[in-house]
């Protein structure tokens, strides 16, 4: 067992940001591992204990690893997407102060209505924000992006003016230091209201039952600050795409920081073989 055990992994918001070419080659074996069965049993425990996953949950992953293939080709077909759709970017696990998404397009107004002028997401989420709110709209439903992609700086504003509207206790718990923002993935956007009345909406109830069938994910839900650090926010959602939002509902829960933090802990153990 030795052989396998991995030592704790948990930088702060503010260490050194991540190698983007060592995480191209390690999600190549990464890719490789989980196609030809994935890690040990051993290893599988380390990732879960790694991720912090909840006993309850680590006992669902560990029976689906041993009695289902289902959830080996599932991972793989998460694997191998685009790495940004699965990015870990919470408080210990940043994104570098220059990193900005390929591909943003801007936001205007369709199948969706657009808050502001000058919001922007990566294409792909784009594409699939439009959809969305296609369907939506034969619901009788009309989805509004309110927020959507922040650059560093952008965030570090938003930030430092919470900090000093309700003070940095406050402020950490609902606004993301800069860096470790999902906003800067240009994958996410905050729809409607952005407070608390947003659940109680047609669209913040239709988005909570629909949002995973076109790749989206909620990103902080209610009761859960303790594991994505951030109180509950019904109207932030991040697009990962369909296979991993399945992968999300079918093997966690629904607990987006769970799955996404069970990848990063799996690509750093099977990285390391």
């Amino acid at each position: 067992m030795g052989l396998f055990l991995l030592f704790l992994f948990l930088p702060s918001c503010f260490n050194p940001p991540k190698n983007n070419a060592h995480y191209k080659a390690a999600g190549r074996d990464t890719l490789e591992a989980a196609e030809s069965g994935g890690a040990s049993a051993a290893q599988l425990s380390a990732v879960m204990r790694n991720a912090e996953l909840p006993p309850a949950l680590s006992q669902k992953i560990q029976a689906a690893w041993a009695l289902n293939s289902a959830f080996i080709t599932n991972l793989s077909a998460c694997l191998a997407q685009d790495r940004h759709l699965r990015e870990l970017v919470d408080k210990r696990h940043p994104l570098p102060p220059d990193y900005v998404p390929s591909g943003l397009v801007t936001l205007k107004d369709g199948p969706y209505q657009v808050s502001r002028a000058g919001l922007t997401l990566r294409r792909d989420a784009a594409e699939s924000l439009g959809e969305m709110a296609a369907a939506a709209r034969r619901d009788g439903v009309t989805l509004i992006a309110s927020s959507a992609y922040r650059s560093y700086r952008y965030q570090e504003e938003v930030y430092n003016r919470n900090v000093r509207e309700m003070g940095k206790e406050a402020a950490d718990r609902e606004s993301a230091r800069p860096g470790c923002s999902q906003h800067q993935t240009g994958l996410v956007v905050d729809f409607g209201s952005i407070d608390d009345s947003f659940a109680q909406t047609a669209a913040g109830r239709w988005m909570l039952a629909n949002a995973a069938r076109f790749g989206w994910s909620l990103s902080f839900p209610d009761g859960y600050e303790a594991v994505t650090g951030y109180r509950w926010e019904s109207w932030h959602y991040r697009y990962v795409g369909k296979e991993i939002a399945a992968f999300i509902d079918n093997y966690f829960d629904g607990i987006q920081q769970y799955a996404l933090r069970f990848m990063y802990e799996y690509e750093q153990i099977t990285a390391s073989r």
